[in-house]
């Protein structure tokens, strides 16, 4: 198993979690952004920096993306490509997304696109919550150990 992280809307707080998992269960660990940032000096966490466009990183995700692996993001069309080649997709907020959740998170995700075209203004997420931080490291950490 390797992680795979969609690093450019990826919160600072979710990298450094994963980056201590990282060196500490010895898993590789590729972060994939189209603009450059640090990570934590470790011979189990690379980045990737690809070209700027529209779902470049995205694709660069899944071409990677094997049976098994686990990829961080909160796209839900790239979650939804991600299980579909029997990979794991977990957004930053805890969300584990599987074969039972991910069409009616599609669906939701369209309807809100379609909202959004026709001019109502559906805000943004909130800041993240101590509670999904915790629900993330919660189910980062049942997938490491059933890994072993």
């Amino acid at each position: 198993m390797n992680i795979i992280v969609d690093a450019d809307a990826c919160p600072s707080v979710i990298k450094e979690i994963l980056f201590k998992a990282a060196t500490r269960t010895q898993i590789n660990t590729l972060l994939v952004a189209n603009h450059y940032m640090k990570v934590a000096p470790s011979p189990f966490i690379t980045f990737l920096q690809v070209n700027a466009g529209f779902d470049v990183a995205d694709d660069e995700i899944l071409k990677r993306c094997e049976k098994g692996d686990l990829v961080i993001t909160s796209d839900i069309p790239l979650a939804a490509d991600i299980i579909a080649k029997e990979g794991m997709a977990l957004s930053p907020r805890g969300e584990l997304f599987d074969k039972q959740n991910i069409r009616s998170r599609l669906n939701t995700r369209d309807f809100m696109d379609t909202m959004r075209a026709s001019g109502v203004n559906t805000g943004g997420p909130p800041p993240m919550s101590q509670r999904e931080r915790k629900e993330f490291a919660g189910h980062l950490d049942r997938i490491l150990a059933s890994n072993k």
